[in-house]
């Protein structure tokens, strides 16, 4: 038992140190460049980074389908589409509730859903939430930038992202993002 937790340990370490070296490494000079990227470690990175706000009360569920391709993206953008996106998860649920990232491909797209179970998005902001400077959030909480960066990187990447919300259900956001062939 005590190897097992050792072993966990020094994997949960190892991530956070990779994920400190992509961010503080990141090239922001070539903003344009695309490679073949695995999503579901470029997803795990930034979730090593939330780690700590994570554990106190939400709980994270993992579905990533098998043999899964890699997407070509630039991968630094990509980063900070997931930050965003977890992030507005956690704060919709106060940090206390079930995140779920549902990974999966078919044809022509990798697919990527980010669901949470907090407020949902109420009916009159849905036509609004990707305007910059509109936010949902109570004054000086949120710039109202993120979900229209989140938008503009993802087209910018020859994607789609879209979102499902139901009040006091929850919310998901689903990113289609082209296969590496």
């Amino acid at each position: 038992k005590s190897n097992r937790i050792v072993s966990e340990s020094v994997e949960r370490a190892s991530r956070i140190v990779k994920a400190l070296k992509m961010y503080i490494h990141s090239d922001t000079s070539d903003h344009d460049s695309k490679a073949s990227v695995d999503i579901v470690e470029n997803i795990k990175t930034v979730l090593a980074l939330y780690r700590n706000r994570l554990k106190k009360g939400v709980e994270t569920k993992l579905n990533i389908q098998d043999h899964l391709p890699n997407a070509m993206v630039n991968g630094d953008q990509m980063n900070q589409v997931w930050t965003n996106l977890i992030g507005n998860a956690c704060q919709a649920m106060d940090y206390n509730g079930i995140l779920e990232i549902s990974i999966f491909s078919n044809n022509s797209f990798l697919i990527i859903e980010i669901a949470d179970n907090g407020k949902g998005i109420p009916d009159e902001y849905k036509s609004k939430i990707f305007d910059p400077f509109f936010s949902t959030k109570k004054k000086g909480e949120g710039s109202g930038l993120g979900l229209d960066i989140v938008r503009r990187i993802i087209q910018s990447q020859n994607g789609e992202i879209s979102f499902v919300s139901s009040l006091n259900v929850g919310t998901t956001f689903i990113i289609k993002l082209p296969i590496f062939v």
